[in-house]
């Protein structure tokens, strides 16, 4: 099945949303402007210009709707999403990821290469300097590996340093990781990585991006996309930064959302430390190991008592389920008529106490 026949709109409004996502001037706050005062891509498109002026919208956006460039950027759009592993999430439709949908000026839309269904999964988002140390490199891919292990997704920016082993740490051990471009999708920035990006879609990982596929590399796109690594996860995770790094803005934006910012110290000499000590004074959990982020996340989406908890020595709701046989967690969250979100969290405890295991995409119990 083609993706356009998988979409929850029909194929004009695709395309009309499409087309209105290429205009200049036009963010994500205009966007929906035009969304709530049309009904729709396609009315607004067909709405006359004054209907425009009087959202104050700017006249070259209202002027380059029609034009050949546009539609043509649409259309290249709809035959990229007839591939295989190609997606486009629009955020008043199923399928977008909530904690993101929670954010202002939320993307319309999302190109994803990958799995479209890791978005929805809880996610920890790694990032840090482009010219990072042995140590943190060497830091960052640990806290990735064991994290993935313990069922978060990795998200980050797929920049040089950091973000990289972060990816990679979470591909090293069978994990899911996300990357999230300040370019199109077929405009891929940096070169170096295209290869880890490949390999991230082709292992059931995703690459996704706010901006139209042929976007390239604009130094105002990367702060927009900060937005969104943070707006997916349930917190960041700064390994080292500088003072003026662009992690700090990601950690920023993640406070504002609500999220958990997390900063690892390091020597008081090294300007890349600067940025994490910064955070720490600003109020981010100082960590010296990934069981304190795990306690934190797992706090954040614990089930009520009444829900979740069970009596010392007691098996709980979940290990009764796995008795009766071996499920996905999709399945365990339909079968226990809890969401997923938190299936996934009680799993991960169980997991790290012994009682469960995972092999091949099924979760055991443990006899005991």
């Amino acid at each position: 099945m083609s993706q356009l026949a998988s979409h929850a709109c029909s194929p004009a409004e695709l395309e009309a949303r499409l087309r209105l996502h290429r205009l200049p001037s036009l963010g994500p706050q205009r966007f929906h402007a035009l969304l709530q005062a049309f009904g729709s891509a396609s009315a607004a498109l067909s709405a006359p210009a004054s209907a425009w002026r009087s959202l104050k919208l700017p006249c070259e956006s209202a002027e380059a709707r029609r034009s050949r460039e546009v539609r043509e950027g649409a259309a290249a759009a709809l035959a990229w999403l007839e591939r295989r592993d190609r997606h486009v999430l629009m955020w008043d439709e199923p399928g977008y990821p909530a904690l993101l949908a929670e954010v202002d000026a939320a993307p319309p839309l999302l190109f994803v290469a990958g799995n479209p269904a890791l978005l929805e999964k809880p996610q920890l988002a790694i990032v840090g300097s482009r010219r990072a140390s042995r140590p943190a490199l060497d830091t960052a891919a640990a806290f990735s590996r064991y994290l993935a292990q313990a069922g978060f997704v990795i998200t980050s920016g797929l920049a040089l340093g950091v973000d990289g082993a972060a990816h990679q740490g979470a591909l090293d051990v069978g994990g899911q990781t996300v990357g999230v471009l300040g370019t199109g999708l077929q405009k891929f920035y940096p070169q170096q990585h295209r290869s880890l990006a490949a390999a991230m879609i082709e292992q059931g990982s995703a690459v996704v991006s706010e901006f139209p596929l042929d976007a390239g590399p604009v130094a105002g796109n990367f702060p927009r996309r900060n937005r969104i690594i943070s707006g997916l996860s349930l917190g960041v995770l700064v390994v080292e930064a500088s003072l003026a790094s662009g992690s700090l803005i990601t950690a920023r934006l993640a406070a504002e959302q609500g999220r958990e910012v997390y900063a690892i110290p390091g020597s008081i000499h090294h300007p890349g430390a600067k940025g994490c000590h910064q955070l720490i004074r600003d109020g981010a959990l100082l960590v010296e190991n990934v069981e304190q982020i795990v306690e934190t996340l797992q706090g954040w989406q614990r089930l009520p008592p009444q829900q979740g908890a069970e009596p010392a020595g007691s098996r709980h709701l979940l290990e009764d389920l796995l008795l009766a046989a071996p499920l996905t967690s999709e399945a365990l969250a339909s079968s226990s008529g809890w969401p997923l979100p938190q299936v996934l969290a009680a799993l991960t405890e169980l997991e790290m106490a012994g009682r469960v295991c995972n092999e091949a995409g099924r979760w055991f119990a443990r006899p005991g």
